[in-house]
């Protein structure tokens, strides 16, 4: 949702831009566990709703860099050349600016991922995440909490399981932004 949001806002620019913009600063101004907290308790607990309500928390982090992004690349020479050919601006949008904007919304995808795995976590942790009985390396933890002193591998694993995740998914951006971002690539 944020993908739209900001190339909209970011090409148009203007009231729209302002408009969407203080919508995205709205929703900022919510941590985001206590949103996606929020939003579960309005929509009762449920896998579909839990990743709703993350992905409604991330939105306006994706809107902001894609904007930043669309400011930048609607300046280029070739944007300008498609104006002048006649291209309307959806199709502006959606050739032409879109896909030179996505490279850091790929690597922001996956740090967001390591945010969304925590938040759930978070939210599993407190009894707001995915209902019993589907299991979740979150409910394990939960489980294990009370028998950490006799047991502690029972908490460990899911922990180590949910770090190690996260990890991941934080190096799988680094990786991307190695191979994606065109600065770099001269470099290694």
């Amino acid at each position: 949702m944020g993908v739209p949001i900001g190339i909209i806002s970011g090409y148009r620019r203007g009231i729209v831009d302002d408009v969407l913009m203080r919508i995205m600063d709205a929703v900022v101004a919510f941590p985001g566990l206590i949103l996606a907290l929020g939003l579960v308790a309005a929509l009762r607990g449920s896998l579909r709703n839990l990743v709703i309500a993350i992905r409604i928390a991330n939105v306006p982090w994706v809107a902001r860099l894609v904007r930043a992004q669309v400011l930048s690349v609607s300046q280029q020479d070739f944007i300008l050349a498609a104006r002048a050919v006649g291209s309307g601006h959806v199709r502006i949008m959606a050739i032409h600016i879109a896909p030179h904007s996505l490279a850091p919304v790929i690597v922001q995808s996956t740090l967001g991922m390591g945010y969304a795995v925590l938040t759930e976590a978070s939210l599993s942790f407190i009894g707001a995440g995915v209902p019993p009985p589907t299991p979740t390396w979150d409910s394990m933890l939960q489980f294990a909490f009370g028998f950490l002193e006799r047991e502690p591998l029972l908490s460990i694993v899911p922990g180590l399981a949910i770090f190690l995740l996260v990890l991941s998914f934080n190096l799988l951006g680094d990786i991307l932004r190695d191979v994606l971002d065109p600065r770099l690539r001269g470099t290694r």
